[in-house]
């Protein structure tokens, strides 16, 4: 048996879940911190426990380039490495060679590139990402795929998308089913609804434990990324999870998850918090503007993280301004503790069969003019 989804709740396309594996259960929607190198950056693993997340994502091209996943499994794989006993999910680094590595020669059977850090040889297959992820250990491993760029021609899309379904099944052969752990494989497409159509009839083909959509939030905007969605999530099986890839700000989850998306992860909050931009309950805020410089008030008086309990506008201010680590650590703590939970309120909000009221309260509250 691999890993099992259990549908809880609906609210129109919404949904309510219990992804179970190996490495513990988790309740969907959900939002996966990033954790691209074997850490969730400015944060330890306690920090990140605490904002209330159970599943981090893991990177493929960047672990085996740096420290290696053979060297990752010889010291007791991922999890134990990071301390993250939880579950991990791994992207395949099909993404990261397309956009990082220098000199890509990409054929039929893989894609022979440099190293983005010194310059070395590499080639990845879908046999190769498929062992990667299984050397660390990754609870759901991604099918190696070509993340279509934006813009794109048709015929383009079409040839990206046939190649990234020849490595969907190549993955599918390689991989080793195990009591729960899972395969997902990615739908491509451009924003061709036809071409998306053809992605999910194959992977659904090849047959996968979850479906994820690729290839968005890639500079088509977010009208466009929503239209995409509601062409292709009809096409995916209820009874199992689906993930829509680097996706993305508050609204875009919002929205994905109206459209029956169950799994997210992105930069965006880490990111953010790095640079001085805090996700609140009333919208985004700069803490390096000055008028925060005298504010004793709390970042965000509904938020429950360190950064609102403990400290004032005025402190996370100056923390930036004096260039001082804390600023970044202790606002990446607050962007991820709330985006767990604004996916907690929108669960709560599916089992209760008032999603659109809830996400209308939040948006008013996001684009009310800055207090």
């Amino acid at each position: 048996m691999t890993i099992r989804f259990t549908l809880q709740a609906t609210d129109g396309l919404a949904r309510a879940g219990m992804l179970r594996t190996a490495h513990g259960d988790v309740e969907t929607p959900v939002f996966m911190p990033v954790g691209t190198a074997g850490t969730v950056k400015a944060m330890t693993a306690d920090a990140v426990r605490a904002t209330g997340a159970r599943m981090v994502l893991g990177n493929t091209y960047h672990l085996m380039l740096r420290p290696g996943a053979e060297r990752i499994g010889r010291l007791g794989g991922l999890h134990r490495f990071m301390d993250w006993p939880g579950p991990i999910l791994t992207d395949s680094g099909g993404f990261q060679v397309m956009s990082l590595a220098q000199l890509r020669r990409i054929d039929a059977e893989g894609v022979t590139f440099q190293s983005h850090i010194d310059g070395s040889k590499h080639r990845l297959t879908p046999a190769r990402s498929i062992e990667i992820q299984h050397l660390l250990d990754s609870t759901i491993s991604m099918a190696l795929d070509e993340c279509t760029p934006f813009p794109a021609t048709e015929q383009q899309a079409r040839e990206s998308l046939d190649l990234s379904m020849r490595w969907a099944a190549l993955s599918k052969a390689a991989f080793t089913t195990r009591p729960g752990y899972g395969l997902f494989g990615i739908v491509q497409g451009g924003i061709y609804p036809d071409l998306r159509a053809a992605s999910a009839e194959a992977l659904l083909g090849i047959g996968f434990d979850g479906y994820a959509i690729g290839g968005l939030a890639v500079g088509e905007g977010q009208s466009a990324m929503f239209a995409v969605l509601e062409a292709t999530v009809p096409l995916l099986p209820i009874a199992q999870p689906r993930y829509l890839m680097g996706v993305g700000t508050p609204d875009d989850l919002a929205g994905a998850v109206q459209r029956g998306i169950d799994m997210f992860d992105c930069v965006i909050p880490t990111r953010a918090g790095r640079t001085g931009r805090a996700y609140t309950s009333g919208g985004v805020l700069n803490l390096r503007n000055a008028r925060h410089a005298d504010d004793p008030g709390p970042l965000d008086p509904e938020c429950g993280c360190p950064a609102c309990t403990r400290h004032c506008r005025a402190y996370l201010h100056h923390l930036f301004r004096a260039e001082e680590m804390l600023g970044p650590m202790l606002l990446t703590w607050h962007n991820l503790h709330y985006y767990q939970d604004l996916m907690r309120g929108m669960r709560a909000a599916i089992v209760g069969g008032r999603l659109g009221a809830h996400i209308a309260v939040l948006r008013a509250a996001w684009t009310k003019p800055s207090s």
